[in-house]
C-alpha cells in the first residue's frame, strides 16, 4: 500500500489523462472547460505530492516496487516542479487556444501523459523502467510539438526533434544493453555494487554503456555538442509546448541524470573532467547563440542551453555521499518560474498566430501595458541572475557549491557567463522602457495567463528567500 501511496500523484495525472482522452470526443467539452479540468488535476496531484511524507534517508536508491523505483526528498521536489510546470502550462495553453482556434481537449491529455512519463522518470531506479518513462514522455512531446498540423513550421520542428530524439533513444537503449551485459542487472543498486568492486575503466562494456547513456541525457538537456536542435524545435513548437519543454522536461532529465551519475564515486570521477568542458562549452555556446537572436522564443531557447550549463556545474560539484540534490532542484525551480512567467506574458501579448514574437514587437510595452512590462522585467532579471531574485540565489548556490567542491575555475567561468547573458536579457527591458510603442497589444476573450504571470512574479521573490543546504 505504501508503494501505491508514493506513486499516487503519477496515478492521479495518468487517470486524468485517460479521462480527458475519452472525453475529447464530447462536443460539450469546450476549450475553457478542458483547461480548467486539466489545471484541477495538476493542482490536486501537486497537493497530494506536497502532503505525501516519504520516510527514510535521502540516499539515491530505495526499495519502492522491489527496487524498480526510488522515492526520496530529491524525487519529491522534482515531482513538485513538474506538476507545477504542467499546471502553469495548461494556464498558458488556455490563453493560447483562445486566440488560436484549434481542437484542444487532446492537447491537455497529451500534456498529462508527458507529465506521467516525467514523474516516472524522476523515480526510475532501473534502466528498463527509465527507458519506458523516457519514451512515454518523448512520444507525447513529439505530438505536442507538431500539434498544429496545418503549420509547415510545426511540421519541420517535429521532424527534426523526432529524428534526433530517435537517435538519442537508440544511444540509451544500446548503452543499457551494454551495462546489462557487464553487470547482469539493470537495477541502479546492482550497478552501484558492481562498480564498488570493479574499476570503471576495467570493464569495457560498462564504460561504453555509461558513455552512451550519458550522451542520451546530454542530448535531452541540450548540452554541448548536442544542442543544435533546441533553437529550431523550440521556435517551431506552439508557445505552451515550448514553455512545458523548457521547464518540465529539463527538470525530469536532470533529476534522472543526477541519480545515474551518483551511482558510484568512480563513475563520477571519470566523467568530471569531461563534464567540466561540457559545462563551459554549453554556457558559452548558448550565450553566443542567444546574442544573435531577434525573436524571444529563439533567444529563450538559446538561454535554456546556458542554464543547462549551470546545472551541469551543479552535477560536477555534487557529492556521491549524502546526496540531496538541493542545489539542483532549487535552480530548476527558479529557472522554471522565470521561464514560465516569460512565456505566460508573451502568450497573452503575442496575438493570433504568434504575430508578436520579435524583440522589436515589444518596443514601448511599458507605456501601453506597464504591469506586463514590469512582470517581464522581473523574469528577465531573475534569469540574468540579478539580486534579490530567485535566479540570483540559484546561481549563487551553484557557484558556492562549485567553490566548495574545489572547482574554482568552473565557478569563475560561470560568473563570466552570467555577465554575458545580461546583454540579451536586458536588451528586451531597454526596448520596453526606452522606445516608443508601435503596437496596442490588444487581446481577445478571457485569459488566464495574466493571472499566472502575477503569481509567478511573486514567486520569483518568494522562493529567493528559501534556504538551501549545500
Amino acid at each position: 500500500m505504501l508503494d501505491f501511496i508514493i506513486i499516487l500523484p503519477l496515478l492521479v495525472v495518468g487517470a486524468g489523462a485517460i479521462t480527458l482522452m475519452l472525453l475529447a470526443s464530447m462536443e460539450s467539452l469546450n476549450e475553457g472547460n478542458t483547461a480548467l479540468v486539466a489545471m484541477g488535476i495538476f493542482a490536486f496531484a501537486f497537493a497530494v505530492q506536497l502532503m505525501m511524507s516519504v520516510t527514510g534517508s535521502v540516499t539515491p536508491y530505495g526499495t519502492v516496487f522491489n527496487g524498480m523505483l526510488v522515492a526520496n526528498t530529491f524525487t519529491k521536489a522534482a515531482g513538485l516542479i513538474i506538476l507545477a510546470c504542467g499546471f502553469v502550462s495548461c494556464m498558458i495553453a488556455q490563453t493560447y487556444f483562445s486566440q488560436n482556434k484549434l481542437k484542444t481537449p487532446e492537447f491537455y491529455s497529451l500534456v498529462m501523459f508527458a507529465a506521467c512519463g516525467m514523474l516516472l522518470l524522476t523515480m526510475s531506479a532501473e534502466l528498463i523502467t527509465l527507458f519506458i518513462a523516457l519514451e512515454i514522455m518523448s512520444l507525447a512531446i513529439y505530438v505536442l510539438v507538431g500539434y498544429d498540423r496545418s503549420s509547415i513550421k510545426r511540421s519541420e520542428a517535429v521532424l527534426k526533434y523526432l529524428m534526433l530524439g530517435a537517435f538519442a533513444g537508440s544511444f540509451f537503449t544500446m548503452g543499457a544493453a551494454l551495462i546489462y551485459g557487464a553487470v547482469e542487472s539493470t537495477r541502479f543498486v546492482a550497478i552501484s555494487e558492481y562498480l564498488s568492486t570493479t574499476n570503471f575503466l576495467n570493464s569495457p562494456a560498462m564504460a561504453a554503456g555509461a558513455f552512451l547513456v550519458i550522451v542520451a541525457f546530454l542530448f535531452k538537456v541540450a548540452a554541448f555538442p548536442f544542442h543544435a536542435w533546441v533553437v529550431d524545435v523550440y521556435d517551431g513548437a506552439p508557445l505552451p509546448v515550448t514553455a512545458f519543454m523548457a521547464t518540465a522536461v529539463k527538470t525530469a532529465i536532470f533529476a534522472v541524470f543526477a541519480n545515474f551519475l551518483v551511482l558510484d564515486g568512480g563513475l563520477k570521477e571519470v566523467w568530471i573532467d569531461y563534464l567540466f568542458y561540457i559545462a563551459v562549452f554549453t554556457m558559452f555556446a548558448g550565450n553566443l547563440i542567444a546574442i544573435g537572436q531577434n525573436t524571444l522564443k529563439r533567444m529563450l531557447a538559446a538561454s535554456g542551453i546556458v542554464h543547462s550549463g549551470y546545472l551541469i556545474i551543479a552535477l560536477v560539484a555534487v557529492g556521491t555521499e549524502d546526496f540531496t540534490g538541493g542545489v539542483i532542484m532549487f535552480y530548476l525551480a527558479a529557472y522554471s518560474i522565470s521561464t514560465l512567467g516569460v512565456f505566460a506574458a508573451i502568450t497573452y501579448l503575442c496575438g493570433k498566430d504568434e504575430k508578436r514574437v520579435s524583440f522589436d514587437d515589444f518596443k514601448g510595452l511599458a507605456k501601453v501595458r506597464p504591469y506586463s512590462a514590469a512582470a517581464i522585467t522581473i523574469f528577465m532579471l531573475s534569469m540574468a541572475g540579478i539580486p534579490p531574485t530567485a535566479g540570483f540565489m540559484g546561481k549563487f548556490y551553484i557557484i558556492a557549491d562549485a567553490i566548495r567542491a574545489g572547482h574554482m575555475a568552473l565557478a569563475v567561468l560561470g560568473i563570466v557567463s552570467s555577465v554575458l547573458s545580461m546583454w540579451y536579457y536586458l536588451r528586451l527591458v531597454v526596448l520596453m522602457y526606452f522606445k516608443e510603442p508601435e503596437n496596442t497589444f490588444e487581446s481577445e476573450g478571457m485569459s488566464l495567463a495574466p493571472v499566472g504571470t502575477v503569481i509567478l512574479a511573486f514567486c520569483v521573490f518568494a522562493i529567493g528567500f528559501y534556504p538551501v543546504l549545500l
